[in-house]
């Protein structure tokens, strides 16, 4: 099977709903890229992430707000990104309509990471 090699982030952006939307772009297994798409979302109240794979996130349109489980708020614009270290409990404060992530999820390396 074919996959395709190219795309826009920002073009067929679903319609709002009652989810946000998750369109897988790349998995190899190591590496997962994917694209969500929020509209006035958030993450339900006490609910937190804190996944297995360490997550890097660029906010591409719109606006959004992430929460830590320490009490910090982390406000994000288009271009902003953050690198959510795995097991690191975090959610969505809010999000603007239209709202474009680009998400990098990795497995962990098993030595010292050096991050910039």
């Amino acid at each position: 099977m074919t996959r395709p090699t190219h795309g826009s982030l920002l073009t067929d952006l679903p319609a709002a709903g009652a989810d946000e939307d998750f369109r897988p772009l790349f998995d190899n297994g190591a590496v997962r890229i994917e694209r969500i798409v929020s509209h006035h979302h958030a993450s339900p109240p006490g609910f937190w992430y804190a996944q297995a794979d360490d997550e890097w996130v660029l906010l591409v349109s719109g606006a959004a707000v992430l929460a830590f489980d320490d009490g910090r708020e982390q406000a994000m614009a288009p271009g902003d990104w953050v690198l959510l270290p795995a097991g690191c409990k975090h959610r969505v404060a809010r999000t603007d309509a239209a709202t474009v992530w680009l998400a990098v999820h990795m497995r962990p390396a098993d030595t010292e990471s050096s991050y910039i």
